[in-house]
């Protein structure tokens, strides 16, 4: 597999990021994981805009997912070779309802239906492509979801959003690269079931012994250097913080 970051920023957009999104490969099939403000402009860098084979949307926050109703125009409004197939899109219940909302003025109430074909996420297991995937629904004040690829014997858990939670050690469980968000500061904000901190990210890699750590999704506000700090206080793994255009193979 062949991860790449597109964007990593929490909450909205840095002058260095665009948001959550990161781009998963492998035997010629691309998964999109998290489409959140800015990703969709990053994305061109690594591939065509045509180019991606499905996504899958944690939770329906704008800076996961509002990028796809500047997809939807793409996809839509495509001019050469004609509207674009329907793509497979996993993602919370109400997806459909809450981008064409979103969106505004939508030709009609099923044309997102038209470009993408949404399947509502459920903790569990199935494939996308050549990837085996695992759910779980974890801790968010939305419906939210941490996602595990597999591919050829290797291993990426993605956390989404979320608060500390079992389903995420479950998940992370011997995985190869665990990409985990740490939105807060340990000691400065604690909001139950909302965010992980950069130490509380490094216990949940170290309980579930993942062979790497990178932190993500860390807003503007936030000292990434002082989460990566605390993440190493409690994991002893290769620990590093998430930066636009790092490429991982796995």
């Amino acid at each position: 597999m062949k991860l790449t970051v597109v964007g990593c920023s929490g909450s909205f957009p840095s002058a260095e990021s665009a948001c959550s999104s990161y781009l998963v490969e492998a035997d010629g099939f691309r998964l999109l994981l998290d489409m959140g403000n800015g990703a969709l402009g990053e994305l061109q860098r690594h591939i065509g805009l045509y180019d991606l084979d499905a996504i899958f949307l944690s939770h329906l926050h704008a800076d996961h997912c509002i990028d796809m109703c500047g997809y939807f125009v793409a996809r839509y409004y495509r001019h050469e070779g004609g509207r674009c197939a329907p793509m497979p899109v996993y993602a919370p219940e109400g997806a459909e309802q809450r981008l064409t909302t979103a969106y505004a003025d939508t030709p009609s109430a099923s044309s997102m239906s038209e470009v993408f074909d949404f399947h509502t996420l459920k903790p569990g297991t199935f494939d996308i492509g050549p990837f085996s995937v695992r759910t779980e629904r974890v801790c968010h004040p939305v419906e939210a979801y941490a996602i595990r690829v597999e591919h050829a014997g290797r291993s990426l858990t993605y956390s989404g959003d979320t608060g500390p939670c079992p389903a995420l050690d479950e998940l992370a469980a011997g995985a190869d690269l665990f990409l985990c968000e740490a939105s807060f500061t340990h000691g400065k904000e604690d909001i139950p079931a909302l965010h992980l901190n950069g130490r509380e990210a490094g216990e949940h890699a170290a309980r579930a012994g993942a062979g790497r750590l990178v932190l993500t999704h860390i807003p503007p506000w936030t000292d990434a250097e002082a989460n990566l700090a605390d993440a190493r206080t409690v994991y002893s793994g290769p620990t590093e913080l998430a930066v636009p255009g790092a490429v991982y193979e796995l």
